[in-house]
């Protein structure tokens, strides 16, 4: 994965990981409803991966944080060199906030859901977090931060001395039973406000009695929503991404890709134009866009037709021309009804170090060396065995369903998700047939079958690999009957570890190797 030359003997191919489960947010008791806000739409870990945020229908934003390396401190490398027991990462709960509201377009009488699309964390700074969330129209950059919380202490009143009015003052350490109202009054008629016999004592009330405000040691989060990034798409976002540059960041719709500045809510520029003069003559739309991990000045796109356009900022200030271009030739005698469909990708990810792209379009996984625009390195058949069931897949609308993929930090592992809440994950090291499939559940290789691969074919000193499934028809991977209306679309891998956060409906799982 690190591009060492290939005449130099090659190591063995890591043995596959045994995944374990680890923990579940938001599980739900067997014949519950899902309500449909509470479906999670969008999973992220940080750059460090101490935190953790994912996004719902409802437009709310929940944050994650790790506990499990603050008990002790060090890095999980100097915990091993003290031979201390490594424990699996372990996340609790931090705050949510609802970060988007739904809305409605008047001028062209559209609604605006509040499904959060893509969250993406931005750096920290002074202790604060700070990430962009989207949905279809408007982007927000939000600050969460813990701040102390205020609190009144006891008043300098006595009560004792206190005549008519200042009766009804109580300190706050006063162990009076007398109830009193909001206000300072009391519910006992004695101690109205509104009594007519109230005197000031003799010589005047010697000074004004007020409380006293002091910060508190406890602390609360508060997410603040710093920016409001709107009114740049015609259709919907599909993607954000954030620039190594810490300063800029773009976001993508169908036809458009902007680059905005942090800083600069009113004013964003166009980078990619796909629209045609005509719109008769379109012929494919963007579907993912990412920013390359290192340098400011790369970024990549995906399209609806299977290819991916690497293009460099330096060239132009519109890249509408590309400077690379990653496409797998379609096989003679091979086309169907559903080929331009299924070969729509729906996610691409940069590898950390930016050498690779992963891609995933409906029926496979493709990774992509950005040295080479030939051909994917490796292709991995995610559910090759729903090849015979497009038909029905395509009826229900299932074709168009939009799978998520992932990579390990790494770069020796590649993951996405299938239907019946199955994910697979691949080993991508040279030689490896690593290929599991998971269960998002609390017993992750409950379905787990180990499947056969194929084996390896050389092409002209490449080698691609292609790696599926069984292939009964009415079945999944492992014998299993198939359920459409339950599927993984949205995972994360950890950026250092072996740790993978998955959605399946409103329940968010982790798993750990």
């Amino acid at each position: 994965m690190n591009g060492d030359d290939t005449a130099a003997p090659s190591a063995p191919p890591p043995p596959p990981l045994e995944w374990k489960f680890s923990q579940v947010f938001g599980e739900r008791a067997a014949g519950e409803e899902v309500q449909e806000v509470d479906i999670i739409s969008a999973i992220e870990f940080d750059k460090s991966g101490d935190h953790l945020a994912t996004g719902d229908r409802g437009g709310r934003v929940v944050l994650f944080e790790r506990t499990d390396t603050k008990d002790h401190g060090g890095s999980r490398r100097d915990l091993e060199r003290m031979d201390y027991p490594i424990r699996h990462p372990e996340f609790r709960y931090k705050t949510e906030f609802q970060s988007h509201e739904p809305e409605f377009d008047y001028l062209k009488s559209l609604e605006i859901e509040e499904k959060i699309n893509k969250i993406r964390w931005c750096q920290t700074a002074n202790g604060a977090l700070f990430l962009l969330s989207t949905n279809d129209k408007t982007i927000k950059f939000w600050k969460v931060q813990e701040k102390k919380v205020k609190k009144i202490s006891e008043m300098n009143l006595d009560p004792s001395k206190a005549v008519g009015n200042g009766s009804v003052a109580s300190s706050s350490n006063s162990t009076s039973p007398k109830p009193y109202l909001a206000n300072g009054g009391s519910p006992d008629r004695s101690y109205s406000y509104l009594s007519n016999d109230f005197s000031f004592p003799p010589g005047g009330i010697p000074s004004l009695r007020l409380p006293t405000v002091v910060s508190s040691p406890e602390t609360s989060l508060v997410a603040r929503c710093r920016r409001v990034y709107a009114h740049a798409h015609d259709y919907h976002i599909n993607s954000i991404s954030n620039n190594s540059d810490g300063e800029t960041f773009i976001s993508a719709d169908d036809l458009r890709i902007n680059l905005w500045n942090l800083e600069i809510s009113n004013q964003s520029f166009n980078i990619v134009d796909v629209k045609p003069a005509n719109m008769e003559d379109l012929t494919e739309v963007i579907t993912s866009a990412e920013f390359h991990p290192t340098h400011c000045n790369m970024l990549a796109y995906s399209s609806s037709k299977g290819s991916i356009r690497l293009n460099d900022l330096r060239q132009s200030a519109l890249c509408d021309s590309h400077s690379k271009l990653f496409e797998e030739q379609e096989a003679p005698g091979s086309r169907s009804f559903f080929t331009e469909i299924i070969a729509s990708i729906s996610d691409i990810k940069f590898s950390k170090d930016g050498r690779f792209i992963l891609s995933r379009d409906y029926m496979t996984l493709k990774l992509w060396d950005i040295n080479m625009d030939a051909g994917p390195v490796s292709t991995f058949q995610v559910h090759e065995y729903l090849r015979p069931k497009l038909c029905d897949l395509y009826e229900n609308d299932s074709i168009f369903d939009k799978f998520e993929c992932c990579l390990s930090g790494d770069g020796m592992r590649v993951a996405t998700g299938s239907y019946s809440n199955l994910f697979r994950v691949f080993g991508c090291a040279p030689g490896s047939t690593e290929a599991t499939t998971l269960e998002a559940s609390k017993n992750p290789m409950r379905r787990q079958v180990q499947t056969p691969s194929r084996p390896s074919r050389s092409l002209s000193s490449i080698t691609r690999v292609v790696r599926r499934g069984a292939d009964s028809p009415g079945v999944d991977a492992n014998g299993n009957s198939f359920d459409f209306t339950t599927k993984l679309l949205h995972l994360a891998w950890h950026p250092s570890e072996n740790s993978i956060a998955c959605a399946a409906a409103n329940s968010l799982y982790m798993y750990y190797a």
